[in-house]
């Protein structure tokens, strides 16, 4: 039901009956992924990114370029405006709620909770005081086959930032 409510909403904007948000567009683009069944990765493949990147920049956290735009825009079909809105920097952060409710979000919010500090302290340990970059950032997912059960291998990849003096 809520899925059907925000489509009929991006399909209003598509239709000129209120502006066009970038929420609207990431609507469009996972409503024209579900109906095509298309694979993130095969998205990154023609836009030339990794998958990683290229599902959160269809997902509203990054920019593309214009010719990257283009390309998702023909992927999925999109309106002009759609693919203008694509080009732009986002307001970044797409969790609803502070303490997010999805299961799989939840479970890394368990792991910064329980493992947040101790990740902090090796990190200060190993570099000093700074921080991992986010914006000089590389993410790989991967399935792991293992006997017991295949495995997620999260790959989280920052630029450390020292803080300076003044």
């Amino acid at each position: 039901m809520k899925s059907s409510m925000k489509e009929n909403a991006a399909l209003a904007a598509v239709a000129g009956m209120r502006p066009m948000t970038r929420e609207d567009v990431t609507d469009l683009v996972y409503s024209a992924k579900v109906q095509k069944g298309i694979k993130w990765a095969d998205v990154a493949k023609k836009v030339g990114e990794s998958k990683e990147w290229v599902t959160a920049a269809c997902l509203g956290q990054m920019a593309l370029t214009k010719a990257q735009a283009g390309k998702v825009g023909r992927i999925f079909g999109l309106p002009e405006a759609a693919v203008k809105l694509l080009q732009v920097a986002p307001y970044k952060g797409s969790l609803p709620t502070a303490v997010p409710t999805d299961p799989l979000i939840y479970r890394w919010y368990e792991i910064v909770n329980v493992y947040g500090t101790t990740i902090k302290e090796l990190i200060h340990e190993e570099f000093g005081d700074g921080i991992m970059s986010a914006i000089d950032f590389k993410m790989d997912i991967t399935r792991e086959a293992d006997p017991k059960g295949d495995r997620v291998n999260v790959v989280l990849s920052g630029k450390f930032l020292p803080y300076k003096t003044y």
